[in-house]
C-alpha cells in the first residue's frame, strides 16, 4: 500500500526511484534527512514543507505541498515505504508514532 500511495502522491516530484529532481526536489533514496528527521516525516507528508533543508550536503528551498487527504494509516504506509526503499534500511515507524507526531505538528 505504501508503494502505491507513494507512486500516486509523491513520485511526480521525488521520482519513482526516490532520486529527486536535480537541485529542485531532494532525493529520498539514501537520504540522510530521512534518518535525522524521522519524527517530522509524517508532518511533512500531511502538511508540506516551507523550510530550506539540507539533504546529503545539498540545500533545497523549493516548497513541498502537503497532502491532507491521506489518513493516518496511509501516512504511516508512505513513511515506511520511504524508510525501507531505494537502499534505505531504517526501522519502520508504528501507527502510534505517526499519530503522536501528527498531533504535535501544525
Amino acid at each position: 500500500m505504501g508503494e502505491r500511495l507513494y507512486k500516486t502522491h509523491c513520485a511526480n516530484c521525488h521520482m519513482d526511484g526516490g532520486e529527486g529532481l536535480g537541485a529542485l526536489i531532494p532525493p529520498l533514496a539514501g537520504s540522510d534527512y530521512l534518518v535525522s528527521n524521522r519524527e517530522r516525516l509524517a508532518c511533512i507528508i500531511r502538511y508540506g514543507l516551507k523550510d530550506t533543508i539540507v539533504v546529503n550536503g545539498k540545500t533545497y528551498a523549493e516548497q513541498m505541498l502537503g497532502n491532507d487527504k491521506l489518513n493516518d494509516i496511509q501516512v504511516t504506509n508512505v513513511v515506511n515505504f520511504m524508510l525501507q526503499s531505494w537502499g534505505n534500511k531504517q526501522e519502520p515507524v508504528t501507527f502510534e508514532e505517526v499519530k503522536a507526531s501528527l498531533s504535535k505538528c501544525r
